[in-house]
């Protein structure tokens, strides 16, 4: 850029002259940049209505292409405070009648407030179940049984409140102790009799802790725990231990194949962690192959010399001549890199005996595990370690102890009921429970209080005591004419957009603003004026024409339904009289009868009547005239190398190229004008100096004239 003088020497606006002569060429700019911001605008016009075809064509005549979208069907029922109803496509038209003999329930126990525990204190979730109890407290074991099975609990001095609610989750079930009122929930996870579950004691030490947790419930009110000890009641033979184990052998197998399964997924998890503790360890020796790591304490002790020793070379340091600095600072230097290795030393260290006391806590926890089940190790092709394992014979002794003692003592149990002991307790139990309701007198039955059946969704809300709902499947008429409705909203939305910008008012002479033009108007005048253009961007615009003739021209098409050539006017569907319709209205199609229609609203409705009387011809003219749009409307959205891409009503990729040629343009037209304004200045800053060597010279001549007398 050359140096701007302005005219000091010649007394000229050089300023002025320049942007005077730059300002031809500066037209030639704006032009080009007039056009590209007219071509933007043109390409968000296009996008706008493209966007709008898109949704018309989505949103409605694809669906519409289908009978399926008109197979709309609606059930009313006579108490809707008792039942519900969703009604699917393949419901049946009928009146069907239904009572609603059971709600469905979920098993839910409410636990007895706990004792108390002393003024002022109350039992938290970490309190002990001994402590709790008192004098009353035996070990002993609790069952909890579930639909996925049974979860043992031992119940020892140690085991707390928090012990047992895990392990009634554990068995599936939501488990809470609620320490505000003292008590335990316990309930499923679903509704229905499937999801019951039951909570028994195997000994009187279990029973004690139960009692302990206020979770005893009077067995003449929990089917469930009633129907539990009953079964292990029955499998007992007195005098005859081999003969009880037999009944429950199919138990005791599953339970020890459990227990196998278990101890072996631990086994194989400690082997692994003994692996990659081992693998850790062997590392950290490699690295040290050549040399020794000490201790963890060794480094310790190392790192707090060499700190001490750090802080008094530091001093020194401070205190030091200039001439002493330079040899102290190497000596600190040099022991900061010997801190440094001890550290990285410490650390590997550190690493090593943590790694070393993983190895030997999970090696003992393999030889413990070892010692319940009878592992063998074998190796695969590819050299991985698989591991098998059968039951250990303590495993299977115990397990067969275990529920000897709880047949023994659930027959104990089930002797004093019969007795009239009823175990009851401060607990309560609501049984989980299956819906029931009759529909036309056939019984059908729901772990939730929902049916689909034959097309509908029934929801039971409330018992209904005997007295019938009835349930009316019917055509939905409302919809299909809705749905009609609907798709005509949108179209004449759409047709009415292309008529407005097709015969939009002339903008010629309007040309976008630059920005000193704009700042000459006030907002709202630039505003005003660049709407006007926007306006009229697709004023005849031949392709906005061409795609509003083309749908235009498919609803006005005949369909043959039956052998009978139909019209949209069959339906009672018509655009309005030419001097009836407003401007850029006169192509909207109108529904007869339509509330909604100032136009049209008085008229008799004729496509409702239509509906009620032949939906099936409602349904294939609508059906054969939506495949007949759909397909044109691709046709005119098709992909055209270079100029459109698929899905675009408008030459979206030929608009993109043009933008971006004239962003080119304009790059090219700006430097071309700062040269040739740089030029100029160039040429006005020769002449000032040139003027000001002959102000100078001339100076001179005088001081010499001058300078003579």
């Amino acid at each position: 850029m050359a140096m701007r003088l302005t005219g000091l020497m010649s007394g000229m606006d050089t300023d002025s002259i320049v942007q005077e002569l730059v300002a031809v060429r500066q037209k030639k700019v704006d032009t080009v940049k007039k056009a590209q911001t007219k071509l933007e605008w043109k390409q968000d016009a296009w996008k706008d209505l493209n966007k709008k075809l898109k949704n018309l064509q989505s949103k409605y005549i694809s669906n519409m292409r289908f009978a399926s979208s008109y197979a709309k069907k609606t059930t009313k029922v006579s108490n809707s405070s008792a039942v519900s109803v969703i009604t699917g496509e393949n419901a049946v038209n009928g009146v069907q009648s239904m009572t609603v003999e059971k709600l469905a329930k979920t098993a839910y126990l409410t636990g007895g407030k706990l004792t108390e525990a002393g003024e002022g204190k109350q039992w938290t979730a970490l309190s002990k179940i001994s402590d709790i109890a008192g004098s009353d407290f035996a070990e002993g074991k609790i069952n909890i049984t579930t639909e996925s099975g049974s979860v043992e609990i031992a119940v020892n001095s140690e085991t707390t409140i928090s012990d047992f609610l895990n392990k009634a989750k554990e068995a599936g079930l939501n488990a809470n102790f609620d320490a505000n009122n003292q008590r335990l929930f316990i309930s499923a996870k679903e509704s229905g009799a499937k999801y019951n579950f039951s909570i028994t004691a195997s000994d009187q030490g279990g029973m004690s802790a139960l009692s302990a947790l206020g979770l005893q419930v009077g067995l003449d009110k929990d089917s469930a725990t009633l129907a539990q000890y009953q079964k292990f009641a029955d499998y007992y033979v007195a005098g005859d231990d081999a003969a009880t184990l037999a009944n429950m052998r199919s138990l005791i197998d599953k339970d020890v194949e459990a227990q196998k399964d278990s101890y072996l997924e631990q086994y194989k998890s400690a082997k692994s962690a003994m692996e990659a503790a081992q693998k850790k360890i062997e590392e950290i020796g490699e690295k040290y192959k050549d040399s020794s790591l000490g201790t963890v304490e060794f480094y310790a002790e190392q790192l707090e010399a060499k700190s001490k020793e750090m802080e008094e070379l530091k001093e020194k340091i401070q205190n030091a001549s200039d001439d002493e600095k330079a040899s102290l600072t190497e000596q600190q230097k040099a022991l900061q890199e010997e801190i440094e290795k001890l550290n990285s030393e410490k650390a590997d260290a550190v690493s090593l005996a943590s790694e070393q006391k993983k190895f030997d806590e999970n090696s003992a926890k393999a030889d413990e595990i070892a010692t319940h089940i009878n592992i063998t190790e074998s190796t695969d092709a590819e050299g991985k370690t698989i591991y098998e394992a059968t039951a250990g014979d303590g495993i299977i002794a115990d397990t067969e102890q275990a529920y000897l003692e709880r047949a023994k003592y659930a027959t104990k149990v089930m002797e004093d009921y019969k007795k009239g002991v009823s175990f009851s307790g401060s607990a309560t139990k609501i049984d989980g429970q299956d819906a029931l309701i009759t529909l036309n007198d056939a019984e059908f039955t729901s772990s939730s209080n929902t049916f689909e059946i034959n097309g509908l969704t029934l929801t039971a809300l409330s018992e209904t005591k005997g007295e019938a709902v009835t349930i009316t499947t019917q055509d939905d008429t409302d919809g299909i004419y809705d749905m009609i409705k609907n798709f005509l909203k949108e179209y004449n939305e759409v047709i009415g957009e292309m008529d407005k910008l097709y015969n939009a008012a002339s903008a010629k002479g309007y040309e976008p603003l630059t920005d000193e033009e704009k700042d000459a108007m006030s907002e709202s005048e630039a505003e005003k004026y660049e709407q006007k253009i926007k306006d009229a961007l697709l004023r005849n615009d031949s392709n906005v024409s061409q795609i509003s003739q083309g749908i235009r021209s498919v609803m006005m098409d005949g369909i043959t339904i039956g052998g009978k050539t139909m019209y949209l006017a069959d339906f009672g569907i018509e655009a309005l009289g030419y001097f009836e319709a407003a401007d850029n209205e006169k192509n909207l199609l109108h529904i007869a009868g339509n509330p909604d229609d100032e136009y049209t609203s008085g008229k008799a409705d004729k496509l409702k009547s239509m509906i009620a009387s032949d939906s099936s011809t409602v349904i294939d003219f609508f059906t054969a005239l939506s495949k007949n749009l759909y397909s044109k409307m691709s046709s005119m959205s098709s992909s055209i190398e270079g100029t459109r891409s698929y899905g675009s009503f408008f030459d979206d990729k030929k608009m993109a190229s043009d933008y971006k040629s004239y962003k080119s343009k304009i790059a090219e037209l700006e430097e071309k004008l700062a040269d040739y304004e740089d030029k100029w200045y160039k040429k006005f800053s020769k002449m000032e100096s040139a003027m000001a060597k002959m102000q100078s010279n001339t100076s001179a001549v005088t001081a010499l004239i001058g300078g003579g007398y």
